[in-house]
């Protein structure tokens, strides 16, 4: 079995921040949150890294990130392009938004041929999701269905006070097997609980607290890549009619596909811990006191590492 891959999804410019927010330090020695995202997949065991980016980012990418990273692991990059599309299509006038998370994996085609864990550069997941992801892919591979899994984060961890985020809300069976996943692109957090909205805030539908969420930190075999190859040209001729300037292939919509499909097995690692992110500029004061806390405690080194 070849040894599990991390991919970092990195190619966002993170329009409602104001920047490329993964570049953005959140401690006192220039750590960004990805560091710790890396520090902690060493740990569990990973030894390389494939970075999403975009092209047009690549030398400031490899500059604040690649090339320290490249002294503690194998580094590789593969770009999303927005025309990277199926033969017979092409980007419709006035559309800027990326094709969505769906997309940026299916950028590793070429470069992911084992096992792989895939994240969010700029979202924080905790030292426990990378170990128990990394054993899961080092002792499953795929059989009548690809064996998949993810790592399910309880909604009330999850959550900003400073607007809304956008999550996949899953329902799992008494066995710990994801039968469902629907994206919610706006969940808020209210005085009565977490609600989301799909009609731009006229009507609001509450949400359990203790709802397993996905923060998209998702555990393949590259079975996934092929899938993804697959059906995005169906996904363009559904979609693009119906909204085609801010349509988006999620990872999440084929995953659920392939379980109805009966084509995959997910597996719903659950993990207590606490969120952080900047999904807005808001969101930084607390994740910077976060990480202070968690070096205070011993989880991180004191310095550069």
């Amino acid at each position: 079995m070849k040894k599990p891959v991390l991919v970092i999804m990195a190619a966002g410019m993170g329009s409602r921040y104001g920047g490329l927010k993964q570049m953005d330090p959140v401690d006192e020695n220039g750590h960004i949150i990805m560091d710790f995202s890396i520090y902690d997949a060493i740990r569990a065991g990973f030894e390389k890294v494939v970075f999403i980016i975009k092209k047009e980012n690549e030398a400031l990418f490899k500059e604040c990130v690649g090339d320290r990273v490249a002294k503690k692991m194998q580094v590789e990059y593969v770009f999303q392009d927005l025309h990277n599309l199926p033969e017979g299509y092409i980007v419709p006038e006035g559309r800027e938004k990326p094709w969505g998370t769906g997309h940026a994996v299916l950028s590793c085609l070429s470069a992911v041929d084992g096992p792989f864990a895939v994240i969010n550069a700029d979202d924080y997941y905790g030292r426990e999701a990378f170990q128990i992801i990394y054993d899961f892919l080092t002792t499953h591979q795929d059989d009548e269905k690809y064996q998949y899994t993810m790592v399910g984060y309880y909604l009330k961890n999850t959550l900003t006070e400073n607007g809304h985020v956008a999550r996949g809300v899953c329902i799992a069976d008494e066995e710990g097997k994801l039968t469902g996943i629907t994206e919610r692109t706006r969940i808020e957090k209210h005085a009565a609980g977490p609600a989301y909205t799909e009609d731009d805030g006229e009507t609001w539908t509450k949400l359990p607290e203790d709802t397993i969420v996905s923060m998209n930190m998702w555990g393949f075999t590259s079975s996934i890549l092929q899938e993804l190859n697959n059906r995005f040209a169906r996904f363009l001729e559904e979609n693009l009619r119906k909204n085609p300037l801010k349509c988006e292939y999620f990872l999440p919509f084929v995953v659920d596909e392939l379980l109805k499909e009966n084509k995959a097995e997910v597996t719903v690692l659950k993990s207590p811990d606490r969120w952080y992110g900047v999904t807005y500029k808001e969101d930084k004061p607390v994740v910077v006191e976060a990480i202070k806390n968690m070096r205070s405690a011993g989880l991180y080194p004191q310095g550069n590492w």
